[in-house]
């Protein structure tokens, strides 16, 4: 028996050497028809840490998963690396009220606003807010002190029962992503375009902040992809695009840059973002003005008023205009608490902000920081002979 194992052993070993020759041969042909057809190629596996080698084909879950990687987006989503401020920021300490009666009066003492004369001065016609410090019933009807012993009657009056309380947020670190907020109510899509019919049910809300992972145009409609397979189109965004890169001028690391066509502010401190909100600037024929320009007073408050037309039909007063920064001219940071429209143009120049955004700001600035306004688009004028000096 073991003479005839002996006789076999080397035609066993031959036809072992044989087969692993051909399952070589078979292994580089395989290889070689790979690299020639990927199709032939086993699919990649999902899984933690995956990372392509080659060697499989990357489609199916795969595929999706290394595509949106490639986007910036993981599972689950990393969120921004922000904070928001403390919300005692968002505080006003003073009682607003609009004036909607056309040249109401005010009288030097109560007893006086409840006869109905004498009439001390009226307040111009116009787009008028005031801020009171006191009130009094008397024989039912409501009386506003506007001034230490000035009185206006309740009935010339609409009290602002709260200013806004929308805040912006700080950083930890400048995201590489895009990032914006939602200016209203809208649903997403599957896919960027009107066309098709793919809404998804996801709603999203004014002011709700979102990253932005890609972008398409579709029929001149910029679309900004907000999540997996979430497309909203831009319009619907004021977007945020980080730039650490001072603007030629800046010579501290410190900016303000202002975008007129996203709506957005961004802070910089040492070429790092530092503080980013939504806002709203001048609207047309009152555009904020493109440009550098420094911070060159700060105001806790300030009275503003003014007109442009020569019938001062566009007439306003604004009293107690809270955390004002004046760059250029009468264009100002301040917060504003007679709309809450940020995200569209408003104001008649300056840079309006939420209460809170505007008090953070006053707070992080100082005289001689620098304020950097552009306009993408291209849009807005810079030819400097079409501004006035500005203002609310």
């Amino acid at each position: 028996m073991l003479d005839t194992l002996e006789k076999r052993i080397p035609v066993v070993l031959f036809m072992i050497g044989f087969w692993l020759i051909n399952v070589q041969t078979a292994n580089a042909a395989y290889i070689g028809d790979q690299a020639r057809n990927m199709d032939d190629a086993p699919l990649c596996l999902p899984g933690e840490g995956f990372q392509y080698s080659g060697d499989c084909l990357r489609a199916g879950p795969i595929e999706y998963l290394s595509k949106m990687a490639d986007l910036g987006i993981t599972f689950p989503l990393r969120p921004l690396p922000v904070r928001k401020p403390d919300q005692i920021l968002t505080t006003v300490p003073y009682y607003y009220a609009q004036v909607i009666t056309d040249n109401a009066p005010l009288f030097s003492s109560l007893d006086d606003a409840v006869r109905g004369k004498p009439i001390l001065r009226r307040i111009e016609a116009g787009f008028d807010f005031v801020t009171y410090i006191d009130s009094a019933e008397v024989q039912g009807r409501r009386y506003y002190m506007v001034d230490p012993g000035i009185w206006m009657a309740g009935k010339d009056l609409s009290r602002i029962g709260a200013t806004s309380s929308l805040q912006g947020v700080t950083f930890q670190r400048t995201p590489n992503l895009q990032f914006g907020w939602i200016r209203n109510q809208v649903e997403s899509k599957r896919s960027p375009g009107y066309v098709p019919n793919d809404y998804t049910g996801q709603i999203y809300y004014r002011y709700e902040m979102v990253q932005i992972y890609d972008i398409k145009e579709i029929n001149d409609e910029r679309w900004y992809m907000i999540g997996p397979d979430l497309w909203i189109e831009g319009r619907q965004i004021s977007r945020v695009i980080p730039n650490t890169t001072p603007p030629e001028g800046v010579d501290n690391g410190r900016w303000i840059e202002v975008n007129l066509e996203e709506q957005t502010m961004a802070v910089y401190d040492q070429s790092r973002l530092v503080f980013a909100a939504i806002a709203a600037t001048g609207s047309d024929g009152s555009w904020t003005q493109p440009g550098l320009f420094q911070i060159y007073s700060k105001k806790e408050t300030e009275t503003m008023q003014g007109a442009f037309t020569a019938d001062r039909s566009d007439y306003y007063y604004l009293e107690d205009v809270p955390w004002t920064m004046y760059f250029d001219q009468s264009r100002a940071f301040h917060g504003t608490y007679w709309h809450s429209s940020f995200g569209y143009q408003q104001s008649r120049g300056c840079v309006n902000l939420s209460p809170g955004d505007a008090n953070w700001l006053f707070s992080w600035a100082q005289e001689g920081d620098w304020v950097y306004v552009w306009d993408p688009s291209g849009r807005t004028p810079t030819d400097p002979t079409l501004y006035g000096s500005g203002g609310a």
